[in-house]
């Protein structure tokens, strides 16, 4: 009897977790998505310096710790993000979508001048 007690108490706690909360410790779908479109737009800077590869590397990743402090996220909490993210294909498709709309529609306004930092 004290088995089946456990086996339905512990069903009833798992049933009632919601899955559709993001685990502490990782960022919103919102925050991921403002954050990879300002790596992005990083990205794009960089590549289109006439610098070498190798400096173009290092000014990369300090362009990259910029975006990370104007968002307030550790690097660390970052990749434990995305990580978290790639787990579910859907999920990271519906991220990468608006990651790319939102960089059309800021491609298509040209008056418009974000500060990256």
């Amino acid at each position: 009897m004290k088995r089946i007690l456990t086996l339905l108490l512990f069903l009833t706690l798992l049933s009632s977790c919601d899955r559709y909360t993001t685990p502490v410790g990782i960022l919103s779908e919102n925050e991921l998505v403002n954050v990879l479109i300002d790596i992005q737009l990083t990205e794009g800077i960089v590549s289109a310096l006439p610098i070498p590869y190798d400096s173009s590397q290092i000014l990369y990743s300090l362009m990259e710790k910029d975006v990370f402090i104007k968002h307030g996220v550790e690097d660390s909490v970052f990749t434990r993000s995305l990580l978290y993210y790639l787990e579910d294909a859907k999920k990271m498709d519906r991220i990468y979508a608006r990651v790319i709309d939102s960089l059309v529609v800021r491609e298509s306004v040209p008056e418009k001048k974000e500060d990256l930092f």
